[in-house]
């Protein structure tokens, strides 16, 4: 079955830190980039970052860049996003996408990708 499942969400003190993780199963995890999307009720959805297949590039929405980090172990087929210094405005449900990096970037509801159901991250003292 081809699906990703996203884990590790939950509450977290402004400053905090928090990692999430999207196990991947069912396709050639290690063929794919691999975008982190936001999306917070009442407001846009928003792109976080995208790494390459190889993971060798990752970019990032200059919202998170210098706090937030993208890894992944293909041999594991898992990707993480490891949150640091995180801030009230981070609080959204965050999921995972599978594709192309143009598709997982900029049209994270295409067809052509995997999408994941997300996992929920609030941040509140």
């Amino acid at each position: 079955q081809v699906q990703l499942v996203e884990s590790g969400g939950g509450l977290v003190q402004p400053g905090g830190s928090l990692r999430l993780t999207c196990a991947a199963s069912g396709f050639t995890f290690g063929d794919y980039a691999m975008s982190w999307h936001r999306q917070n009720p009442g407001k846009e959805r928003e792109w976080v970052a995208t790494n390459t297949p190889s993971g060798a590039r990752t970019d990032y929405a200059d919202s998170v860049k210098g706090r937030f980090t993208v890894s992944r172990d293909n041999a594991k087929n898992t990707v993480y996003l490891q949150m640091n210094n995180v801030k009230p405005e981070d609080t959204a449900v965050y999921y995972c996408v599978a594709g192309s990096y143009y598709n997982t970037r900029y049209n994270p509801d295409s067809a052509m990708n995997i999408r994941g159901e997300g996992t929920l991250v609030t941040v509140s003292s």
